[in-house]
């Protein structure tokens, strides 16, 4: 039987840090590349392919060259899979995010800074999404999305934090609003994240 896509995502970081561990041993850093169980470390892991049945209308677009986009997600569609895809086909390079609509399992983290990695919330029921919020910026001149969420449970109480992985079940809807000037993302060395620099030429 194949492993589910959280499974999945949770071999991958095992093989990464195994990949960690011979590096070492040729002189690498092992904590630059290793990960702890449940974690999930930063980084454009995403895969491709696992959207079908994802649609996009544009719903506006102003002469400046802003344009405001309609998403719908089908039945099992994966969100960041979808999202990621249609960036890169669509060339986003600035843009905000916002959604409702269901999931039937997904994955969120929080983000430890002694670890550099995000630690793993994973919700595995049919959840409401309350609200979802991200953006899109230029990583290495490759749209990279970023979107944290927040989910309702049965009993009303909430999850949420930040989206590693999500399937829909029945719809998710997201507005998504592009501007033509690129927001550009560089890598931080103190966190290992990807962060916004709104005066990249200035640093050099």
């Amino acid at each position: 039987m194949n492993p589910s896509p959280i499974s999945r995502r949770h071999w991958l970081g095992a093989g990464l840090a195994t990949c960690g561990y011979l590096a070492a041993a040729h002189g690498s850093v092992l904590a630059a590349t290793t990960v702890a169980p449940a974690y999930t470390k930063p980084g454009p892991e995403t895969r491709r392919g696992l959207a079908p049945g994802l649609q996009a209308r544009v719903l506006h677009q102003s002469p400046t060259g802003e344009t405001t986009y309609a998403l719908v997600f089908a039945k099992g569609d994966e969100v960041l899979s979808g999202l990621t895809e249609w960036a890169e086909r669509e060339k986003i390079q600035a843009a905000q995010i916002s959604g409702i609509g269901a999931f039937q399992r997904a994955l969120f983290g929080w983000f430890d800074a002694e670890q550099k990695a995000y630690r793993d919330i994973a919700v595995d029921r049919q959840v409401e999404v309350c609200s979802l919020l991200g953006d899109i910026g230029l990583v290495a001149g490759k749209p990279q999305v970023h979107v944290h969420g927040v989910i309702g449970l049965p009993t009303g109480e909430t999850r949420g934090g930040h989206l590693l992985e999500a399937h829909v079940w029945p719809t998710l809807e997201v507005f998504l609003t592009a501007w033509p000037d690129p927001l550009v993302k560089e890598h931080d060395d103190e966190t290992g994240l990807a962060l916004f620099d709104l005066h990249p030429h200035a640093n050099h």
